[in-house]
């Protein structure tokens, strides 16, 4: 990093920004959260998502159709690479999904990739303009068990993740909001 100072704090300011774009993508998908979704794209993007090409707000609808069915997602990123370039980034981040469907709630599906987006910022936001997720690994497998209602899979383990609004995240941001 060579510049001024100010410059050093401005791209560490602006690599946290992406970082907490990419956590919000990855809580909108699991908690099957709009506003977090969109919130993660400028309206104008694009995502090449697997089966789905097309706009963002395209993979976001039909995204949100099948999340809200039901089923149980977990997405994580890590080794968030991030390379400024004025009010565009190239970033590449690896993910791990965990997923199984409402359809089939006993099929169990594990990918491993990359999110390859190229983020622009705008009025001093930054967020994806354009995604593209490579696939690496995928290892799908029946597990039975995941058949069973929350309070029999996971017994005394509770609370148990949900849907916005109803996971305990939710409650939380709702009274730190509260609070003032």
């Amino acid at each position: 990093m060579s510049g001024s100072p100010g410059d050093a704090l401005q791209a560490l300011l602006d690599r946290e920004a992406i970082r907490d774009c990419l956590y919000r993508y990855c809580r909108g998908i699991d908690r099957a959260d709009e506003e977090a979704l969109r919130s993660a794209y400028w309206p104008d993007a694009t995502d090449c998502h697997g089966a789905w090409r097309g706009s963002a707000s395209g993979f976001i609808d039909q995204a949100l159709s099948k999340l809200r069915s039901g089923g149980r997602r977990v997405h994580q990123v890590s080794n968030i690479l991030i390379e400024l370039h004025g009010n565009s980034a190239a970033v590449e981040s690896s993910f791990l999904a965990l997923q199984a469907g409402a359809a089939r709630p006993e099929s169990e599906t594990f990918l491993c990739g990359r999110y390859v987006d190229r983020f622009e910022r705008r009025g001093g936001e930054w967020r994806v303009a354009d995604r593209v997720v490579v696939y690496d690994w995928i290892e799908e497998r029946e597990r039975p068990e995941l058949k069973k209602d929350p309070a029999a899979l996971f017994g005394v383990r509770a609370p148990v993740g949900a849907a916005a609004p109803q996971d305990p995240i939710y409650t939380l941001l709702e009274l730190l909001r509260s609070a003032g």
